[in-house]
């Protein structure tokens, strides 16, 4: 029996998880935490009977606690909780599949107390790749990517000498806007944006994915993940999304993992490494599929991109702001309050306004994220 937790329980990632736990008997969940969502995580403690449960708000813990009297279950708010859960003696792996850098503490914790990490928060990696990678090679402890493009990647490295690797191909749909001017992008609404052509998934990496910030983190998080240079990372617009990403060898040779775009494959690849599990689902129709392509990004439209190609050369804390802002800027174009070309200006302005560190502790990460936070709150009030 394999034991896991997870944090972001009723979020895109966590409600995937839960579903290859109810296809696989002999996983076991023991930890769930989520954000607001009182309604489903009761749901998901009826069912999966966790021995630990947390949400953001005491007020919100308080009534999971009423609604769940039947039950034996402990429930702990906020961040406390967030860290009993990575911490539980229980859970041999845990998934972090929630938003933001939020993720940060909770990772660094189950990784001191030996857990693998089945990692979809991204934003770990981007600003804190430096203090999680070495800790992990410290602990002896294994980050298992749960990003598409990553778990491409880390499937093609398998069998493979790390040493060469000569280039890794990280691909993108182009997302909703694919081929679109700048004059037709300061048109486009909310609705629009969040129609992936391909994929199912949260509305904050939707709009990652319409403004391409969401390549941009990636190659963030691959340099780390990966322990190359940012000269050996290329972004590759594959609209199909059938290849999801490939890694080019000293020799030439090329390794790419396919499939349908479907997020439990690299959840189900993760919990069970270096196992395959079957799995039911569509599979990939050579002969329906026809063709495929291949572009190269559009930096000059997609100006988030390009952004983020910048703070991860410059390093230090600057990929904290360009996460941050971003992280910011979509919510408020979420709520409506910006338009979809304001998110990499608000990106830029803090960008910009930012004395960068060059190795930042957690708290300097924390820090810069609020100062960033409070830069945007004085600019749109």
């Amino acid at each position: 029996m394999k034991k896991i937790a997870i944090l972001g329980s009723t979020g895109s990632i966590g409600t995937q998880t839960l579903e290859i736990v109810r296809d696989n008997p002999e996983l076991q969940v023991v930890g769930l935490a989520a954000g607001t969502n009182i309604e489903l995580l009761e749901k998901q403690v009826r069912e999966f009977q966790p021995k630990l449960v947390s949400l953001q708000r005491e007020e919100d813990c308080k009534e999971l606690k009423t609604r769940l009297a039947d039950l034996e279950v402990q429930i702990i708010p906020g961040m406390e909780g967030l860290l009993a859960i990575a911490e539980m003696e229980e859970a041999q792996i845990l998934v972090t599949a929630i938003v933001g850098m939020i993720g940060i503490r909770p990772t660094i914790a189950a990784i001191k107390k030996g857990k693998d990490i089945a990692l979809a928060n991204k934003e770990t990696l981007v600003t804190a790749g430096h203090i999680i990678m070495p800790l992990a090679a410290k602990m002896g402890v294994s980050i298992l990517p749960v990003d598409s493009e990553h778990s491409a990647i880390f499937q093609s490295m398998q069998g493979e000498n790390k040493d060469r690797i000569s280039k890794l191909l990280i691909t993108a749909s182009g997302g909703p806007f694919r081929g679109r001017t700048r004059q037709q992008l300061a048109q486009v609404q909310l609705e629009d944006a969040l129609k992936h052509p391909n994929w199912s998934m949260g509305h904050k990496i939707t709009i990652d994915s319409a403004t391409l910030v969401n390549k941009g983190l990636e190659v963030m998080e691959a340099k780390w993940l990966f322990g190359v240079r940012l000269d050996q990372i290329q972004v590759v617009v594959h609209p199909q999304s059938i290849i999801h990403s490939m890694v080019e060898y000293v020799d030439g040779g090329i390794i790419a993992q396919l499939g349908t775009p479907d997020m439990k494959l690299p959840i189900q690849y993760a919990l069970f490494y270096p196992d395959r599990r079957p799995m039911a689902g569509k599979r990939v129709d050579f002969y329906e599929l026809g063709s495929i392509t291949f572009e190269k990004p559009d930096m000059e439209t997609f100006t988030g991109f390009k952004l983020a190609m910048r703070a991860a050369a410059e390093g230090g804390s600057m990929p904290t702001v360009f996460n941050a802002a971003n992280e910011r800027a979509v919510s408020l174009f979420l709520g409506r309050k910006i338009r979809f070309l304001q998110i990499p200006e608000m990106i830029e302005l803090c960008m910009d306004a930012h004395h960068s560190i060059e190795n930042p502790s957690v708290e300097e990460i924390l820090r810069t994220e609020q100062e960033t936070y409070e830069l945007i709150r004085r600019r749109t009030e």
